[in-house]
């Protein structure tokens, strides 16, 4: 073969050769511009539910489940392991109890009732009550449940289920009395830190929702 011929032959090799290393390079190209090709997955991180940052004020009312309204008295820090805490002084003043309430978990706590609210319990009391056919010990459990809830119309609906209508202690056993008294004084305290009115006001008020006006007007 003239050397002229083999040069022309290696030539085309090449550049055959070229234009498959090109083909090559684009197609790996066009592969890396593919959206979510060699890419490495986008790691979302899990945001933690912020803690409750609801910010009350001095002499504010609110209701602490298991113990009913208290009063806020102070708002004082302490460092406690190098770390500076602060936290809610809470006065229930009707089981003469100081509470303290840090406030980065004050999530128990809640605000009074508003007056929209307070209408619907008084609605509540109205309604007949509904006693279910199971054994006391039980309901005696759901009502202490609903007692220490800290939800203002299960409060309500307790009073008005235990509710007798007279203040015969024979009508009522012993347990189903102080359960009423618990819920009824509980449910009291919040009629009179919203409505702002004295203790005998109220108990008219949710007397006579009760249909007990007769019994407190004998009293």
């Amino acid at each position: 073969m003239p050397k002229k011929k083999k040069i022309k032959k290696i030539k085309k090799i090449k550049k055959i050769k070229k234009t498959k290393a090109k083909l090559i390079l684009k197609t790996s190209e066009k592969k890396s511009n593919i959206p979510g090709q060699d890419e490495k997955p986008e790691i979302k991180k899990i945001k933690k539910q912020p803690t409750e940052k609801r910010i009350y004020n001095l002499k504010d009312f609110v209701v602490y489940p298991k113990h009913g309204v208290g009063k806020i008295t102070a708002i004082e820090k302490a460092n406690i392991g190098e770390i500076d805490i602060q936290f809610y002084k809470i006065l229930v003043e009707k089981e003469k109890l100081t509470l303290t309430v840090p406030i980065n978990q004050q999530s128990k706590l809640r605000p009074i009732a508003s007056i929209n609210q307070i209408n619907k319990c008084i609605s509540i009391l109205k309604t007949k009550p509904k006693i279910k056919r199971t054994m006391w010990s039980r309901r005696a459990q759901e009502y202490d449940q609903k007692i220490n809830s800290g939800k203002i119309y299960e409060l309500a609906e307790v009073v008005k289920d235990l509710n007798k209508n007279t203040d015969i202690i024979a009508d009522q056993s012993y347990s189903e009395r102080q359960l009423f008294e618990k819920a009824y004084e509980r449910l009291k305290s919040e009629f009179e830190a919203v409505l702002k009115i004295n203790s005998e006001e109220v108990q008219k008020k949710m007397d006579k929702a009760l249909g007990r006006t007769k019994i407190s007007e004998d009293a």
